[in-house]
């Protein structure tokens, strides 16, 4: 390893040690698409983290990616759930599409004021490339729209003629799957300790039921899934818009100077070295670099 490189490694892993020891935890850093082929490194890189007989229960876990596949997200979660009882979704920079709903699996989201989440629009691959899926699905509902209004063209109508139907209920079932996975992590995790009403005037004081949790639950999934809200798979979504318009309760380190110095010390310089390096991929943690 070079001298840099040596350098780069020591410094980062003083920065995490330091994020450790605030946030009460083993801490790790993934970096880049969330798909299949990463699996088996995963579980390796957090049984490596997390061995047999060791008593830390937390994880904070960073988490910077463009999306992926929303059933290699299932398969991190149970990875991560099968090692600690409770996990820290720290976003400096972004989590979109199935990093979005990989948050959702956490007891507490952190992010700051520049940070962004996504639509929940789940991506699949076509065989060339990883597309999203509901725009597929609400193209292919508004051509059949227009045709039960026999206003269909004939190109349209082409198009519809050359549809997979096969990938058609592809994207189906991932949509599904989405909107399950977040309705249960959100119930499990996230809103485990919401035992009272604290917002709603009728009902401020009262306990919380599961009924109302799944319907909470079911209220974030349908919003974070509309895409005439959100117009593009790409949008980026604040910290303000998730906190006031979806009502999800986020953790804002921009209000915690220590931690947001913490945070942006380790993320920046991490991504830096990521990026001039040119690595897809990135996996960090106090035993992996």
């Amino acid at each position: 390893m070079f001298t840099f490189d040596e350098t780069v490694m020591q410094v980062l892993g003083q920065r995490l040690q330091a994020i450790e020891h605030h946030l009460e935890g083993d801490a790790c850093f993934f970096y880049g698409e969330i798909g299949p082929i990463l699996l088996k490194s995963f579980r390796d890189f957090i049984e490596k983290l997390h061995p047999e007989g060791s008593s830390t229960s937390r994880l904070v876990f960073f988490l910077n990616t463009p999306g992926g596949s929303v059933e290699a997200a299932e398969k991190m979660v149970d990875i991560v759930r099968h090692h600690y009882s409770e996990v820290y979704f720290v976003v400096p920079d972004f989590a979109m599409s199935a990093g979005t709903i990989l948050c959702m699996a956490g007891d507490k989201i952190f992010m700051d004021y520049t940070s962004s989440l996504g639509p929940i629009d789940p991506q699949v691959f076509n065989g060339k490339e990883w597309v999203p899926a509901l725009g597929y699905l609400d193209k292919v509902k508004q051509l059949i729209e227009k045709a039960q209004r026999k206003e269909l063209t004939d190109a349209e109508f082409l198009i519809l003629q050359s549809l997979d139907l096969a990938q058609l209920s592809r994207y189906e079932q991932a949509r599904d799957l989405t909107v399950t996975l977040l309705k249960r992590w959100l119930v499990d995790y996230k809103f485990k300790d919401w035992v009272v009403h604290l917002s709603s005037p009728e009902k401020l004081g009262k306990a919380v039921t599961l009924e109302e949790k799944t319907q909470r639950a079911e209220e974030i999934a349908r919003l974070l899934g509309d895409n005439t809200r959100w117009h593009s798979h790409g949008r980026m979504i604040g910290i303000e818009k998730l906190t006031q318009e979806l009502r999800l309760k986020i953790d804002d380190y921009s209000r915690d100077p220590q931690l947001r110095s913490l945070v942006r010390a380790y993320n920046d310089l991490l991504i830096e070295y990521i990026r001039r390096s040119n690595y897809p991929y990135f996996l960090h943690s106090k035993t992996f670099f």
